[in-house]
């Protein structure tokens, strides 16, 4: 199932705020040390650390709850086995993790969720942060009134519907001095008929799209109006290339800035990028917020109807392959600092959310080869611009997701355009000859749009302050959106689709 975690602030009293302030510091006191002794003793089972600390902070916070000590203690578990596998891959060289921030976990116990999940319009919560009674238990409940927003209500209109759970965890997160409760939604993947084909290509500064509408397509008009078979090409304008580029000259600047306050006596400087001030003032610059914001809008406009989404498989780190033949360090940075794989993610997960799904194809020469003469381009003066060995010229963005568009036909196309559904032929054999399945007037409509490669005036723009919609910033704990791994269901449902038609 998917996850969505969503945001909404409390509306707390100055009792209640002095009480979270001191239960985070307990509770963030409980994850450090059990995080940093799991690390260094080589524990990380939650049952063992359980039986390990579990009395000993009873017996120091008699006060707090006894769920919340076990939900520490099951978090730091949780930190010190993301510690340890990172450790392993050489991406950190602390000794031990180094936890800033925490979301205090109420299980079942120390939140009304029955009583909630029972409400059809639910305006408050009641929470025990500390307990009176023996064990832990008999605590004093605080009610809490939320300030729901849109995107609460969205969510909780599917929980009614049943299209949605909520989870029995909620989690209370401090962010600018204000109180959130974090709601983790899960949902069922939607099973829709897919109404057209989708092809993306990420690019440097574009995402190249192309489209193919599957009822036009399939009705009979098409017989006799061949235009309904041409796919909709256009660019949607990410900019990830020059927003690197302008905030490299912006941290250059700090850089130049706070140079003369640490110079040594021999006239060098120290590391300017370790420092407190420089850290201070880059904290403040909004890349990160503004890359999510463009991610996610790219995502919205690839998955707005239910879509069979194509796309390049790029492997892990596709940015490691892509600069391995540059030479040009700013060249280098703006490949690294462009989001291939977070795009990638992004439209996978609302993919699912929305009845879509989504198929990755061979990279092998897809921007290299012409889909209509199925011949090698060559070079020209402009980068993005090849020329066929037929004479027209090919824009290499329009062409990689016709070439995607074509490895995914039905097998009945298979010979003539080049891809099996179970395995790859080999391309190398047919290179420079012609496909005798596609139409002529095909080829002639694909001749003009790879002459012209103008974008669509559907190409739609992208925001220059584009941030998530959750009112928290990072209080939608990332974890919860990873998309599950079911791609053997979304082959299934492909193919009785496909069946169908």
């Amino acid at each position: 199932m998917l996850r969505r975690a969503v945001a909404v602030e409390l509306e707390v009293t100055k009792e209640l705020n002095k009480l979270l302030y001191s239960v985070e510091s307990a509770y963030l006191d409980i994850i450090r040390e059990v995080a940093m002794y799991a690390v260094v003793n080589n524990i990380t089972s939650a049952t063992q650390l359980h039986r390990l600390f579990y009395r000993r902070y009873r017996l120091e916070y008699p006060s707090l709850n006894s769920s919340l000590v076990r939900q520490a203690i099951r978090q730091a578990s949780e930190i010190a086995k993301s510690f340890v596998e990172k450790k392993r891959e050489g991406s950190v060289d602390k000794p031990y993790p180094e936890v800033k921030n925490v979301s205090i976990r109420f299980d079942e116990i120390g939140w009304n969720y029955d009583q909630f999940i029972s409400s059809i319009a639910p305006v408050r919560i009641a929470i025990s942060p500390i307990s009176t009674g023996k064990r832990g238990r008999g605590g004093r409940r605080f009610e809490v009134w939320l300030r729901p927003h849109r995107r609460f209500w969205q969510y909780w209109w599917r929980l009614l519907t049943g299209e949605a759970e909520l989870a029995s965890t909620l989690m209370i997160k401090r962010r600018l001095n204000k109180w959130y409760a974090v709601f983790i939604f899960k949902l069922k993947p939607r099973q829709e008929v897919p109404q057209r084909v989708v092809a993306f290509d990420i690019n440097e500064n574009t995402v190249a799209v192309g489209k193919i509408d599957l009822p036009s397509t399939m009705d009979k008009v098409a017989d006799w109006n061949r235009q309904y078979l041409m796919p909709q090409l256009y660019m949607i304008r990410t900019d990830f290339g020059r927003l690197a580029r302008r905030y490299e000259r912006v941290r250059n600047a700090i850089i130049e800035r706070l140079k003369p306050g640490f110079a040594l006596p021999n006239g060098k400087y120290i590391n300017i990028t370790n420092t407190r001030e420089y850290r201070k003032r880059v904290r403040k610059l909004r890349e990160r917020g503004r890359k999510v914001g463009r991610v996610r809008h790219v995502a919205n406009e690839l998955t707005k109807n239910p879509a069979i989404i194509v796309t390049e498989d790029l492997g892990d780190n596709p940015q490691e392959s892509m600069i391995e033949d540059v030479g040009k360090n700013e060249l280098r940075h703006r490949i690294k600092q462009t989001p291939f794989k977070a795009v990638e993610r992004a439209v996978e997960d609302k993919a699912l959310e929305r009845g879509s799904i989504m198929f990755k194809v061979s990279a092998f020469r897809n921007s290299k080869t012409c889909p209509a003469h199925f011949a090698i381009l060559k070079r020209t003066d402009d980068w993005h611009v090849l020329k066929c060995t037929f004479g027209h010229l090919v824009n290499r963005d329009y062409a990689s997701v016709m070439n995607m568009m074509w490895k995914t036909t039905p097998e009945g196309w298979v010979k003539g355009v080049w891809w099996n559904m179970k395995q790859e032929m080999n391309w190398r054999e047919h290179e420079g000859e012609s496909n005798p399945l596609i139409p002529h007037s095909l080829v002639q409509y694909l001749h003009a749009i790879l002459r012209t490669f103008k974008a669509s005036e559907e190409s739609p723009a992208v925001l220059a302050r584009g941030k998530p919609m959750n009112p928290a910033g990072r209080a939608d704990e990332g974890w919860v959106r990873k998309p599950p791994q079911d791609g053997e269901e979304a082959r299934c449902f492909l193919k009785a689709q496909l069946g169908n038609t």
